[in-house]
């Protein structure tokens, strides 16, 4: 039997028991008038503690991204700044200007995940009727595993308000942020107008995001949740998955950031010049392996990952597959609930094997 040690995202986990009996036995209702009560509960759950005095359940953190920025740029002629790595940027299809009308304007994303404050400031345009209007910021916490830094974000927030300008946080791996700072969710938040928070990163929900604002914002992002098509009837299966990582997952996040430190610390140990890790920038849940790609891709490392030649079982121990996922010069691991310590030992074992078959210098 081959252990398969899937680190490809901490989207790929399966419910545990316990969650799917906590969903049998979710309560449910007409979530068309408000009387879904495990819905009702998630959301207010979820909205004291980002400290926000509503929140609203959609199926996908991309959705929520989207239905925040349609909710505060409302005009045809609206702009979103934000940074040229964020995931809505990247990776969610255009959306907000596809669906949304929205023009996007990207501010250079430094190394620690934040931008320029001042580039910001010089990019914001107002009333020129040769341009679109500068109506909202948006920023990503954390990005590629980095945790915004909170004076960073205190800073942001002084910014925004003198430009009168909401802010919004793509928060799909908040909670991370929250615990390797030690803080509240709520402090990191403090000066966001909306933030997108994801359950199904990092929590072992199969599915679920939640956006958090005033009362006046979720009213607006329900009405265009509904012309989405994100609206559920009876979603309370969905909620009590939520509730249940919130009680028993949410708890356990610094086992999974411990996990990917000491798989960091597994791969620096070689001292490869081909595969190598910055340490001080695993902050959470998420490792990155940069690759010399004039020797090694990406792309062939996680192939080689998936592979079990017979010569490598006596040194690991037993046949084992890693799998990651490749970017464009970096092999990302995301470690997650369902990733056991046992796990981490041969994910260990199975990477220092592969580095050193691969990077001929540590053959010599």
């Amino acid at each position: 039997m081959t252990r398969v040690i899937n680190l490809w995202s901490d989207t790929v986990t399966q419910p545990s028991q316990a969650m799917m009996d906590a969903m049998m036995r979710a309560p449910q209702g007409d979530n068309h008038r408000g009387k879904d009560t495990s819905i009702n509960e998630l959301e207010k759950r979820v909205a004291a503690l980002l400290g926000k005095e509503a929140a609203l359940f959609v199926p996908t953190g991309t959705m929520g991204n989207l239905i925040c920025v349609m909710t505060h740029a409302r005009t045809r002629d609206s702009e979103v700044i934000l940074g040229h790595r964020s995931h809505i940027h990247l990776m969610e299809q255009g959306g907000i200007a596809q669906i949304g009308g929205v023009h996007h304007r990207v501010v250079t994303n430094l190394a620690d995940g934040t931008f320029s404050l001042e580039e910001l400031q010089q990019m914001v345009r107002t009333n020129s009727i040769h341009f679109p209007i500068s109506a909202l910021v948006c920023v990503e916490n954390t990005m590629d595993g980095l945790v915004l830094p909170l004076k960073w974000l205190d800073q942001l927030g002084v910014v925004c308000k003198e430009l009168g300008l909401p802010i919004h946080m793509d928060g799909a791996r908040l909670f991370h942020a929250s615990t390797a700072l030690s803080l509240p969710p709520h402090r990191i938040v403090r000066d966001c107008t909306s933030v997108s928070l994801s359950i199904s990163k990092g929590l072992g929900c199969p599915v679920g995001c939640l956006i958090v604002g005033s009362r006046e914002c979720i009213r607006d992002a329900t009405r265009i949740r509904r012309v989405l098509g994100g609206f559920m009837s009876q979603p309370g299966v969905l909620a009590a998955c939520g509730l249940y990582a919130l009680d028993h997952l949410l708890p356990l996040l610094p086992r999974d950031h411990h996990h990917a430190k000491i798989i960091a610390q597994g791969v620096a140990s070689l001292g490869s010049r081909v595969v190598w890790v910055e340490e001080n920038s695993v902050h959470t849940n998420i490792v990155m392996l940069f690759c010399n790609t004039s020797i090694l891709t990406p792309a062939r490392l996680c192939q080689r990952l998936l592979q079990v030649r017979e010569e490598e079982v006596a040194s690991i121990g037993e046949r084992v597959t890693v799998e990651l996922l490749a970017k464009d010069t970096v092999a990302r691991l995301v470690t997650h609930c369902n990733v056991t310590p046992e796990d981490t030992r041969l994910a260990i074992k199975k990477l220092q094997y592969v580095i050193m078959e691969l990077d001929p210098t540590l053959r010599c």
